[in-house]
């Protein structure tokens, strides 16, 4: 795979390929990427059976699932002929850990921490040996083993770096410091990446430490690097989004750090595009903290923070931020477009935001009561003590309680906007406040506004010492020092923006009411137009990629492969046939599959439903041509409503991606592919997807986006820095 690490990890092996993917597999564990490692070291296993390390490493990359990385073991210890004494070190020690009483696990970790550093006495020069111990150091913590020196284990990875500077145990070094003392991995922060050009997590780690540091501008370069390695992997591999472990979380993350750069539209962007990445039910809805979830998060937050009321109000009734089925999600959704109703000056609007959640609390409170009443009622006939009745009445009430205190929340909120806007500011703020959950820049300007100006300057300033080099803070400050005639100290303010100020969008200035507050201010204070400052770049970030190396900006669909195909009376079909038309396509395992029995009997029923919906249908069978006239005959209902095809040499399977390698074996599918002939939607599983309503309204909601013209996929991310290679261990 291109952009793996540099590992020099010598094993027995007659295969010199096979070598190679234990080096891959390693530099992968190392990048906490285990599904790819695990892939690694069973195509070694494929090359030669008898590579007792290949096993080895299938267990390494099972480290949080011990039961699977137990039978990995129970295989690498029957090829334990021939191999070295080094490796039999490395094997030995790991059966030995994952034999032990998991119950004591202060033991056993204990004992792997005195194993690993047996096989350093053995064969100093050995790196992964020192990169493994430095990581099972710090991971001792989760078996009750403090870490008595974050200094020590430092010092464990300095000799790992001054052997290989450019060594992916970098990355445990970020982990080790993150929540320590983030300063120490900053020289790390610089270089994570670089070693790993092709493993997202490996780009999102340093992050951390940027973030933890304050250094939004570089925390913001990590994670776009990560997003987009990832783009290529999903886009290359044909993974869905949010498939893959962290994605959601590093863009979310991302949108928080470009809103304190004051990146206002691609903060928008992204939370758009998070909005609009394909769901399913398994990895990425609403309900779950995916993109959906997070991007909506996000998209309300940037729009407040940047105080953008007409966005919010334009978006309510769109796929971003429509209503929902989800209670919470609406109480959120009413307290965001009311309050941008009143911020907008539209009362009548707000007023009716206000009046909805009151009916929702009422109804609640009414389900409530019921529900206690109902509970007494039940106690006392039977005839249980004056306790136990008022205990049950207690019970039934706390199951809504939690429902009406948020909504209280929403409505003590909107309560206060609307008295902010007929400009009973004191009386308002005491309602914002009770609200919870609102910006503190706000709830300062509303203190200033209700007369309480030396508290509401402490307010912005507190605001500020807490949120260090965050745009927006010192706006709101800036903009009340200068209200209150304090015009040096908002001078003062104003040059701490500027210093900072080289991230902000050229466009925010004017966009944003927070930033176009201070553009008669900089006029005052004769400074420029465009006020910011761009200051050169630093020196301890490492050397860094181009952007465009190592990834896609966004994540697109991929063109779906060609087929063309035979159903069971000979005449060929093809994908050509659908275009202009989208197409669910779904792969089944032939005539014998029960489950897939049970999914095509399922969609045959609801074809009306996609014919309803301008969707058309097919299947793709593992069988032959006789197979496929079983499948028909087997469907009790009528003539079969959907096309069957022929794949019995598996091509398309395979061409789909549709199909387990390792245990040569075709899986089951199901594609929704556009007229353009791109897939916007899939599912690849053991289990066949059976919930064609789903189906069905995905597609109808991807189907009402806009795709933008492909960028490419950067096939080959850039190699780590390549220094004096490293001793090799034997």
């Amino acid at each position: 795979m291109p952009g793996m690490p540099k590992i020099v990890f010598p094993v027995t092996t007659k295969v010199p390929e096979a070598q190679q993917f234990i080096c891959q597999g390693i530099g992968q564990v190392h990048g906490f990427w285990y599904y790819e490692a695990e892939r690694s070291f069973r195509q070694a296993a494929a090359l030669d059976k008898e590579c007792g390390m290949a096993y080895w490493g299938m267990a390494m990359a099972n480290s949080e699932n011990q039961d699977r990385a137990k039978k990995f073991m129970a295989e690498c210890v029957k090829h334990k002929a021939g191999l070295s004494e080094r490796e039999l070190m490395y094997i030995d020690s790991l059966d030995a850990y994952l034999k032990a009483d998991n119950n004591k696990k202060k033991e056993r970790n204990e004992a792997y921490t005195r194993a690993l550093e047996k096989i350093l006495y053995k064969f100093p020069d050995d790196i992964e040996a020192r990169a493994f111990l430095a990581l099972q150091l710090w991971k001792n913590r989760d078996a009750g083993i403090p870490i008595s020196s974050h200094i020590a284990i430092d010092a464990v990875l300095d000799q790992v770096f001054r052997l290989d500077p450019m060594h992916p145990a970098h990355h445990y070094r970020i982990h080790l410091w993150d929540y320590e003392r983030a300063e120490n991995a900053v020289d790390s922060a610089g270089k994570c990446g670089q070693t790993s050009a092709g493993i997202a997590h490996m780009w999102h780690m340093p992050g951390h430490i940027y973030s933890k540091l304050r250094r939004y501008d570089d925390a913001c370069f990590q994670q776009e690097a990560s997003s987009r390695v990832d783009y290529a992997h999903m886009m290359r591999d044909r993974v869905l989004p949010d498939q893959i472990h962290n994605f959601a979380h590093n863009n979310e993350w991302f949108i928080r750090n470009m809103i304190a750069c004051g990146r206002l539209k691609d903060a928008t962007d992204l939370a758009r595009n998070m909005c609009d990445l394909p769901r399913h039910p398994k990895y990425n809805t609403l309900s779950r903290s995916g993109s959906a979830n997070l991007g909506r998060q996000r998209l309300f937050d940037v729009l407040t923070s940047f105080e953008l009321w007409d966005e919010i109000v334009a978006l309510s009734n769109t796929t971003y931020l429509e209503p929902t089925d989800s209670e919470n999600e609406q109480t959120k959704r009413l307290r965001h477009l009311g309050m941008a109703h009143y911020r907008r000056g539209e009362i009548a609007q707000g007023n009716a935001q206000l009046a909805d959640l009151q009916k929702r609390q009422a109804d609640e409170k009414a389900i409530q009561e019921k529900a206690v009443n109902e509970a007494g009622a039940k106690a006392a006939v039977e005839k249980k003590p004056e306790a136990d009745i008022t205990k049950a009445k207690d019970e039934a009430k706390k199951k809504n309680e939690g429902k009406i205190n948020e909504l209280q929340k929403g409505i003590d909120e909107l309560s206060g906007h609307q008295l902010v806007a007929a400009g009973k500011f004191k009386e308002g703020l005491e309602l914002l406040r009770k609200g919870g959950g609102l910006d503190q820049r706000y709830l300062a300007l509303v203190q200033f506004q209700a007369g309480e100006v030396d508290p509401a300057i402490t307010a912005a300033r507190s605001h500020v010492n807490n949120n260090k080099n965050e745009v927006l803070p010192l706006a709101t400050l800036i903009d009340i020092l200068w209200r209150a005639g304090k015009k040096e100290e908002a001078k003062t303010a104003f040059g701490e923006l500027r210093e900072i100020s080289g991230t902000i969008e050229p466009t925010a200035l004017a966009a944003s009411p927070a930033l176009a507050r201070l553009a008669p201010i900089a006029k005052e204070l004769q400074f420029p137009d465009d006020w910011r400052v761009v200051k050169s770049p630093k020196t301890d970030v490492g050397t860094r990629p181009s952007l465009d190396s190592l990834g896609p900006f966004r994540w697109q669909p991929t063109p779906a492969p060609s087929w063309t195909l035979k159903d069971n009376g000979g005449a060929d079909h093809s994908l050509a046939e659908f275009q202009g038309k989208p197409v669910v396509v779904i792969f089944f395992l032939g005539h014998g599959c029960l489950h897939c029995a049970q999914q095509l009997q399922a969609f045959a029923k609801a074809k009306g439903e996609f014919d309803a919906a301008g969707l058309a249908l097919i299947a793709i069978s593992s069988d032959d041509q006789a197979g496929l006239k079983q499948s028909i005959d087997n469907y009790k209902d009528g003539t079969f409503p959907i096309p069957l095809l022929a794949d019995n040499t598996l091509g398309t399977f395979k061409a789909y991606r549709c199909f387990d390698d390792f245990e040569n074996q075709p899986l089951h599918a199901t594609f929704f592919i556009d007229g353009a002939g791109l897939v916007r939607w899939q599912d690849i599983s053991f289990d066949p997807f059976t919930d064609h309503k789903f189906v069905i309204s995905e597609a109808k909601r991807l189907l009402g986006q806009s795709v933008p013209p492909a960028t490419g996929v950067a096939a080959s991310p850039p190699p780590p820095v390549a220094p004096t290679p490293p001793k090799a261990a034997n």
